[in-house]
C-alpha cells in the first residue's frame, strides 16, 4: 500500500465496513483462499471520475511494486513453487 501510495494511488486492504480491521477479508476466506493470500489482498475504488489513464497507471506500476515486494520477501521464496502450480 504504501509503494502504490509513493506513486499517487490509493488502495485500501480491506472492505470499507471492516475498515480498522486487521483480519483478511471474510468473503475471500469463505472462497477458500488461503489466509496468507487473503490477507495480502487490495481494494481498488473506482468511480466515475476515474480514466482510462488512471488504469493503465495502476497496470504499469502494480507489476513492478509485486516484484520488488517478492523479491524481499522469505515467505514469497519459500512458497514460490506452491503459488506457481
Amino acid at each position: 500500500m504504501i509503494n502504490l501510495d509513493f506513486e499517487g494511488i490509493c488502495v485500501s486492504s480491506g472492505s470499507a465496513c471492516s475498515s480498522g480491521s486487521l483480519e483478511p477479508s471474510h468473503v475471500l476466506l469463505s472462497m477458500g483462499i488461503p489466509h496468507e493470500l487473503s490477507h495480502s489482498s487490495l481494494r481498488f475504488s473506482l468511480g466515475k471520475f476515474n480514466s482510462i489513464q488512471d488504469i493503465d497507471r495502476i497496470l504499469e506500476v502494480l507489476p513492478l511494486i509485486i516484484e520488488k515486494l517478492r523479491r524481499i520477501s522469505p515467505f514469497w521464496q519459500k512458497n514460490k513453487v506452491e503459488y506457481e502450480s
